[in-house]
């Protein structure tokens, strides 16, 4: 019986083993995404901090040089902000693979465990009937010495 179930058990082996590395990539992707969406925050909340910062420092004090390092800086600000959504959307879009990736790996392995459950099934079965089978066997041969016992003690 084991015998037969040896290469499933292996197949099974395999899929889990698959399907736990999915899980720890899918788990990277998972951190990797959140890493991304809190430095995106910061950037953003920092970026709406220095506006509103130097807006105060405008009413006091406009001049022409400030303005001009205020919006360079405020360009490569806003550049920054943009890039850090792109690496964001990616991390997203990279769970959603991993997540679909795993979900794929635990059918497999679902799969190959409701097919040992099956062969299993199968053996348990073909055990019975060859079980059912000696049993009959054993039972007609008993009732056909019982049969022939019977024949001689008449004839005797």
């Amino acid at each position: 019986m084991m015998n037969s179930l040896q290469p499933v058990m292996t197949l099974l082996g395999q899929t889990e083993r698959e399907r736990d590395e999915l899980a720890a990539g899918c788990q990277r992707a998972a951190t990797a995404q959140r890493t991304a969406a809190a430095q995106l925050e910061q950037l953003v909340v920092y970026r709406r901090e220095y506006e509103q910062r130097w807006a105060n420092n405008f009413r006091t004090d406009g001049r022409m040089e400030l303005v001009n390092c205020y919006r360079g800086f405020m360009e490569r600000l806003t550049q920054a902000v943009e890039q850090q959504r792109r690496v964001t959307a990616q991390a997203e879009a990279e769970l959603e693979q991993a997540r679909l990736a795993l979900r794929d790996s635990e059918i497999r392995v679902a799969s190959v465990r409701k097919l040992i459950e099956r062969r299993v099934a199968d053996v348990r079965v073909a055990v019975d009937r060859r079980e059912q089978k000696a049993t009959d066997e054993f039972a007609a041969r008993a009732a056909w010495n019982l049969q022939g016992a019977g024949g001689w003690a008449g004839a005797l």
